[in-house]
């Protein structure tokens, strides 16, 4: 029998903070007794959750929500086109005047409100919904879009760090820490629900807490976290150099459920480009952060990105990174080329550097990485590790997982297979096991 229920998709794109937004107001719909669809020709409504970090993430985020409006010519079911998230609440009005065919256009304080939106959408009622920004829920139950093993715990929305070249603040607002108790809460429901892996999300995760508690409660946080059963590991993401203290060090080094891995957006390490982006701290403190993690957790892996083609940026100064990614060999590492955004201190700056040169440097840093990859990886060979166990490839008839040295959608893959030791009279591994393999 059909059901009778409004059938709705939705598209996230971005990163996984945007992700867990996506969640929320998946869970909002459901319950609502939206029926979530994953078959995006069949549904009622779509929702688009787009991204505005960079100019490709705007154009990917309108590339998407062009192709929704062509579906919607064949599918003749679609009665709604709904945008929301980032590009929605950065661009609010001209939104709908550019694309009329979007029929509802959601800010980030709207989300609590979507199903209530789409309803009275569906009774003609189509309208803008801005409210502010710090009105966005940043706690609620959340339909997990992760495998079930892993997800991502956003502890903090919005952003006060005001970096020269980051729209974010502007889109996002201040920065808004959840609450502990609502933090410890929601991690015991994932873990109840099969989750081992906790990535824990924020702008900047480690200014957590200053806004509620005057001081920086990362490590508390984490310590609490790690009481959780079920809960084996725990995975810090997007960490500022300036905030990495001795008690944060400690308590990654000696909780056993945290993974020696983190990751820190160094951004550049020329002192008068850290200045120009508004950077805290100087090339000095980025040296000292990486001296201290890897003295106090031998083992620790570093990720960082950085950004190349920054105004003003001399050769002089793209070379001083240069070196600096030769020498220092950080375990992962990511390359942005400068986006020129608008109505950000930086895109009004002298001296904004061609693409051609952005390019050029964006490959070059690239270069020196796969080198510092391919000798990481050799002194990797050999050793055993414990992997989480993501899936099998029946085609090439392998086993694919993480070690603690990768986070989930970022990083890399091992593949392994279970090899002549193996009990095969035991239950073949499967999604979230975890297996301490010979890499």
């Amino acid at each position: 029998m059909a059901s009778n229920k409004i059938s709705v998709g939705l598209i996230s794109l971005g990163c996984p903070k945007n992700q867990v937004d996506a969640e929320r107001i998946l869970a909002i719909l459901k319950n609502k007794n939206f029926e979530i669809s994953t078959s995006y020709d069949y549904c009622d409504i779509i929702i688009i959750n787009t991204c505005a970090f960079i100019e490709s993430a705007k154009q990917e985020s309108i590339n998407e929500i062009l192709s929704v409006c062509d579906l919607k010519n064949i599918n003749k079911k679609l009665k709604l086109i709904v945008v929301t998230g980032c590009l929605a609440q950065r661009y609010k009005e001209e939104l709908k005047l550019l694309i009329p065919e979007v029929d509802i256009v959601v800010g980030l304080g709207a989300n609590k409100d979507i199903a209530n939106l789409i309803l009275k959408g569906l009774e003609g009622d189509k309208r803008l919904s801005f409210p502010p920004e710090d009105e966005m829920m940043i706690c609620g139950e959340r339909v997990l879009t992760t495998p079930s093993h892993f997800a991502y715990l956003k502890i903090a929305d919005g952003c006060n760090n005001r970096c020269t070249y980051c729209a974010i603040p502007m889109i996002r607002g201040n920065y808004r820490s959840v609450p502990m108790e609502l933090l410890i809460k929601e991690a015991q429901e994932l873990a109840g629900r099969g989750v081992k892996e906790l990535n824990i999300v924020a702008q900047d995760v480690t200014y957590y807490g200053f806004d509620l508690y005057k001081k920086l409660a990362l490590p508390e946080l984490l310590k609490k976290l790690s009481e959780i059963s079920g809960i084996e590991w725990i995975r810090l993401l997007y960490c500022y150099p300036d905030k990495i203290t001795d008690e944060l060090i400690e308590e990654i080094a000696s909780n056993n459920k945290i993974v020696k891995y983190i990751d820190i957006p160094f951004q550049h390490v020329n002192n008068e480009m850290l200045k120009k982006m508004r950077r805290k701290g100087d090339k000095k403190v980025i040296l000292d952060v990486i001296s201290k993690l890897r003295k106090k957790i031998p083992d620790i892996v570093i990720r960082s990105t950085f950004i190349v083609g920054f105004p003003g940026e001399t050769q002089e100064q793209f070379e001083e990174l240069l070196e600096f990614v030769k020498d220092i060999k950080l375990n992962r590492l990511g390359c942005f080329k400068y986006s020129q955004e608008e109505n950000t201190p930086a895109a009004s700056f002298e001296n904004q550097i061609s693409q051609e040169i952005k390019d050029k440097r964006y490959e070059a840093i690239l270069e020196a990485q796969d080198q510092v990859v391919f000798e990481l990886h050799e002194k990797q060979k050999n050793k055993k590790y414990k992997v989480l166990v993501e899936g099998y490839d029946e085609k090439s008839n392998i086993y694919y997982g993480r070690t603690y040295m990768d986070a989930p959608e970022i990083d890399e893959y091992v593949e392994f297979d279970l090899g002549e030791d193996y009990d095969y009279d035991q239950e073949l591994p499967k999604p979230g096991d975890f297996l301490d393999i010979v890499l």
